[in-house]
């Protein structure tokens, strides 16, 4: 197994309209022990037609030839019976109870059976690097759902410990008299003074 990531083009890759996009991808290091998953995919979208062929192109010369590919069809709206690839056809096919959602299942006449995480395409980009990293990591024990759980807790938590953090940061500043410094300042520009003249009371 090779570790690969394809989610850095040239400059001149990024800048040409008829370059296609970078596949991004991240696979365990070499002489990894077998896992749960050996590597993650983030796809840009949910059109197997349109992502599979890039990503059986790059797998080919590190896996050998990609024949087959399975899925859940949970989270793939259509699910073509053959993908056109460099040569080649990779035939498609799905299962429903028996494969984790988030997995992406490859066979190589070669090199026998693969597994991929699949990030759902919308994923940010911080999480997605937490995936990757995660899906890649030897010392994974996780299943795909297992790692797309852990991510979105992460998410979850961060955001949280964002919004504490606002709010102390708006306490202190309260404290230290924020607000009251903004009303004062807004009744009464610096340096102004105070022209009122007062009343004598009757009797005087």
């Amino acid at each position: 197994m090779t570790a690969t990531t394809f989610d850095k083009p040239a400059v001149e890759d990024r800048t040409s309209s008829s370059s296609p996009p970078p596949l991004r991808l991240q696979l365990a290091p070499p002489g990894t022990a077998p896992a749960l998953i050996d590597g993650a995919w983030w796809p840009r979208s949910r059109d197997l037609t349109v992502e599979l062929p890039a990503l059986a192109a790059v797998l080919d010369p590190l896996w050998g030839r990609i024949t087959n590919v399975t899925v859940n069809p949970t989270f793939w709206p259509v699910i073509p019976r053959k993908v056109p690839v460099q040569g080649h056809v990779v035939k498609v096919g799905w299962f429903e109870a028996e494969q984790d959602p988030h997995k992406l299942l490859l066979l190589s006449y070669t090199a026998g059976r693969w597994d991929l995480l699949v990030i759902p395409p919308e994923t940010d980009d911080v999480t997605a690097a937490r995936l990757m990293t995660a899906a890649a990591d030897p010392a994974r024990s996780l299943t795909a759902s297992g790692l797309i759980q852990e991510a979105e807790l992460f998410r979850i938590a961060a955001d949280a410990e964002s919004a504490a953090w606002d709010s102390a940061r708006e306490t202190v500043w309260d404290s230290e008299g924020g607000h009251d410094a903004r009303r004062t300042s807004s009744r009464r520009p610096a340096g102004a003074t105070d022209d009122r003249v007062a009343i004598p009371t009757a009797g005087m």
